[in-house]
Formats: C-alpha cells, sequence, structure tokens
C-alpha cells in the first residue's frame, strides 16, 4: 500500500524528534522538503519507497577521539566526525572541517547539502562531511601535524578511494591535507587518491583552490545571461577573505564587475574605488601567506572599515555571500532587496537564513542557493579524482573548461526544474528537485537498501 506524502509541518515533526536540538540540520532539510514534497505529491514510486525520509537519515555517523599532544608536552582531546550521507549515486565526497564550531548538526546539514550538490555537477559522488571542534588557528605546524596524524588513524578506518573521499573546508588547507595524506599513506601503505586538495606534487588537480570562487561567479553569469544581463560595470559585495571570497572577486575583476567588500570575522572593509588585480594580489599575500586581518587592507589602500558587522547594508547590484552558513539575517536580506541588490549567489554553504531565502524569492531577484552556486570547489575535486584514477594530471585550462562547463550544466538543470511560467527562474526549487531526482531514481533502483 503506497505511503501518503506527509504534509511540511508533519514532516519536520518527524525531523525534530528523531534529530532534537540540531537546528542546522533541521533548517537544511526543510529548505529541500518544501519543495521536493509537493513535488513527489503526483509521484507514487517515491511515496511507496520513503525516498525524501531515506536521504534525511544518513547512512552512518562515526564519532571518535581524537588525542594529540601540544608544544608543551600536553595531553589534548578532541572530537573527530564523519557523516556518510548517501552513497547512491557514487563515494561519499564531502569536506573536513576544523573549528570550534563544529558539531553534529553542523556536520549533518553540511553532508545532506552535498549530497544534493554533487547530484548536481552530473559527477559519481555521493554526499558526507566531517571535521573536528579542533581550532589549527594559534597552532603552530607540528601541532597541527600531531593533530592530523591521530584524527587520520581512525578516519582512515572508514575512507578509500572507492568508498568516502574528503577534501579540505574551513580551517583545512593545503597543510592539512598533507598531513593527513601522508598518515593515510603510512598506515594503509598505499598511495591512492583518497583525499582531494592535494599538493600538485602528489595528485593534486590545478585551479582547485579558485575552483568553489570561479564556480559561484560562473553561475551568477549565466543566471544573469538568461536575463541577458551581464557582469560588466556591476558593483559586487563580497563576504569572507578566504579562498572562496577571494577568488570571486578575482573572477569578478576578469568579468568587469567591481568587487568593493570582503570580511574577515572583524569586520569588514568597504572599498567604493573598487578592489582590482593589484589590490587582490596584496590581499592574497595578506590572507594566504601572512594570515592577517582584513582591516590592514584599510590602513593601506585608505578604505573603509567597519568593525564587528557584515557588509550586507552596503548598496550594490551583486551580492556574493562567501564566508560561512547564517551569515544573511532575514533583515539583511531586506537591507539588500531595498538598496537595489538583483542578484545573490552564494559562495558558502547555506549563508542565508531561512527567512532571508524566503525574501529572496519573494522579491524575485536572481538568487542562486550554495547547493547550486558553490559546487564548483566539489566539481574540481571529482576532476581529481579522475585524474588519481588514470594517474594523470590535467593543465589549468582544461579542468577551468571543464569547471565552466559543469556550471552551466548544473545552471540548466535548475532551469528545467524551476522555471516558472512568468519566465522567472527559481532557482531554489530548480536546483532542490533537480539534485533529489537523480539520487532518487538511483535508490529506488537499488530496493530496500
Amino acid at each position: 500500500m503506497a505511503n501518503e506524502v506527509p504534509s511540511l509541518d508533519q514532516f519536520l515533526d518527524g525531523l525534530a524528534a528523531r534529530n532534537p536540538g540540531e537546528i542546522e540540520f533541521q533548517q537544511a532539510v526543510c529548505e529541500v522538503a518544501a519543495d521536493v514534497l509537493p513535488f513527489i505529491q503526483d509521484k507514487p514510486k517515491y511515496q511507496e519507497w520513503q525516498i525524501m525520509r531515506r536521504i534525511a537519515e544518513p547512512d552512518r555517523i562515526v564519532i571518535f577521539r581524537v588525542t594529540w599532544r601540544d608544544d608543551k608536552g600536553n595531553i589534548r582531546v578532541n572530537r573527530g566526525y564523519r557523516v556518510q550521507n548517501s552513497n547512491a549515486i557514487g563515494p561519499y565526497k564531502g569536506g573536513l572541517r576544523f573549528h570550534p564550531s563544529v558539531n553534529l548538526s553542523i556536520l549533518k546539514f553540511l553532508a545532506f547539502e552535498q549530497t544534493f550538490k554533487n547530484s548536481l555537477t552530473g559527477l559519481a559522488m555521493g554526499g558526507g562531511k566531517g571535521g573536528s571542534d579542533f581550532n589549527p588557528k594559534g597552532k603552530s605546524d607540528n601541532e597541527v601535524m600531531q593533530f592530523c596524524q591521530s584524527f587520520m588513524t581512525e578516519l582512515c578506518r572508514h575512507i578509500g578511494p572507492s568508498i568516502d573521499v574528503p577534501a579540505g573546508d574551513i580551517g583545512v588547507g593545503a597543510r592539512e591535507i598533507g598531513y593527513m595524506f601522508g598518515q593515510y599513506k603510512r598506515l594503509t601503505n598505499t598511495f591512492q587518491g583518497v583525499l582531494t586538495g592535494k599538493g600538485i606534487e602528489y595528485g593534486g588537480s590545478l585551479a582547485r583552490g579558485e575552483a568553489t570562487g570561479y564556480g559561484t561567479v560562473y553561475f551568477l553569469e549565466d543566471m544573469l545571461k538568461a536575463k541577458k544581463d551581464e557582469i560588466k560595470g556591476k558593483s559586487v559585495v563580497i563576504s569572507g577573505s578566504g579562498n572562496v571570497a577571494i577568488y570571486a572577486a578575482e573572477k569578478i575583476i576578469h568579468l568587469g564587475g567591481k568587487p568593493i567588500t570582503l570580511s574577515d570575522s572583524g569586520g569588514f572593509i568597504h572599498d567604493k574605488d573598487g578592489i582590482d588585480q593589484e589590490k587582490l594580489e596584496w590581499l592574497k599575500d595578506l590572507k594566504f601567506t601572512r594570515r592577517g586581518r582584513i582591516e590592514e587592507y584599510a590602513e593601506v589602500f585608505g578604505a573603509h572599515y567597519h568593525k564587528g558587522k557584515s557588509p550586507w547594508q552596503v548598496e550594490c547590484d551583486i551580492a556574493l555571500p562567501c564566508a560561512t552558513q547564517n551569515e544573511i539575517s532575514e533583515a539583511d536580506a531586506q537591507a539588500l532587496i531595498k538598496n537595489g541588490c538583483k542578484a545573490v549567489s552564494e559562495g558558502a554553504n547555506m549563508p542565508t537564513v531561512l527567512a532571508g531565502i524566503k525574501v529572496f524569492r519573494d522579491a524575485k531577484i536572481l538568487y542562486a542557493p550554495s547547493k547550486a552556486a558553490n559546487a564548483g570547489g566539489v566539481a574540481v575535486s571529482g576532476l581529481e579524482m579522475r585524474q588519481n584514477s588514470a594517474l594523470t594530471s590535467w593543465t589549468q585550462d582544461e579542468v577551468n573548461v571543464l569547471l565552466r562547463d559543469i556550471m552551466t550544466n548544473i545552471h540548466d538543470r535548475c532551469t528545467d526544474y524551476g522555471s516558472d511560467s512568468d519566465g522567472h527562474i527559481d532557482y531554489v526549487r530548480g536546483a532542490n528537485i533537480g539534485g533529489f531526482v537523480k539520487v532518487a531514481d538511483a535508490m529506488l533502483a537499488f530496493g530496500v537498501v
């Protein structure tokens, strides 16, 4: 007998009962379910096999202790996680995050989102996420190495090139990936493509650092093209100053736009003259080499620095949230609309709260959710997996061409399921349903597993 499709409230009540207190995870599932449940109302196969309920229940969650010794000889203890959400269409794939804010709710939300994001890329990748509450900031290289080796000693039991292929995320860059890959190699006596984001000298892919930021802008470019518009001449507000934000700003510059803000945890800078390539190169040195604070930019280039604030009150044509989850509140979204913002492309994971997403959707601006717009990073990670499997490497231009094509394909997938009769494209609905269908159809093929 067919199962009836529950109402959204019924579905979310059940989700909350099974996952009490996990606000971020519940938020992520709600955003998807709000579009998917109406879509499957007249599709009995998805109802009978409880596909949405099953996708919202991770395949497995691994939680483990990470013990290491700091430079003073003290024993330190952190908690490690790996959430393997779905491998319906390929090995689990998703980053590792090292940050004090890491908890199970955040990682479950990220793994859930990753499932749909990876599906949209068209590559054979399932969804997973992991990390630890370890904070690499302020730690010596030796301390970071000690932690990463201890973390991988346990994680290596649960990953592999055809099982689960982690990557980097917040707090996990080339240094951390290198230490973890070295430990995996030592423990398993194998040289396999078990991590992505690796250094070029040992199997990494060119263009991986740029991929998420560039991809976010490529998706923006496609949204504007669909409306016969372009980035050239547009003022762009960007949050963050890590890889995603810096390279999003760079691609905006390449396409003739004007980035006017960047931020970090201390505040944001507002450069009314625009951040050009020369200023951006200085910022790369500040953030990637010296690991300095964004306020130094204001001192050097005479920009305004706004301590403890986010940039969403600044007048702009385009907004690119590239920092972290839930950074755009409902009031921020309203301010952006009021100040003339016509397009938002999300470089961070779920940077807009649900009420803020509703503001953007109701205003019918061009709004690209993160599962579509920031898929460039995992797309190039998937390309790195391909290169590792073939024991080869591609040029930067080859990778960039493939990345550009993947982002256009994601845009087209979103338009397939998100186009309205009045010509408006609801990219949230398009991404949610487009990502769901591929995973759901694979799950149907496997039966009840």
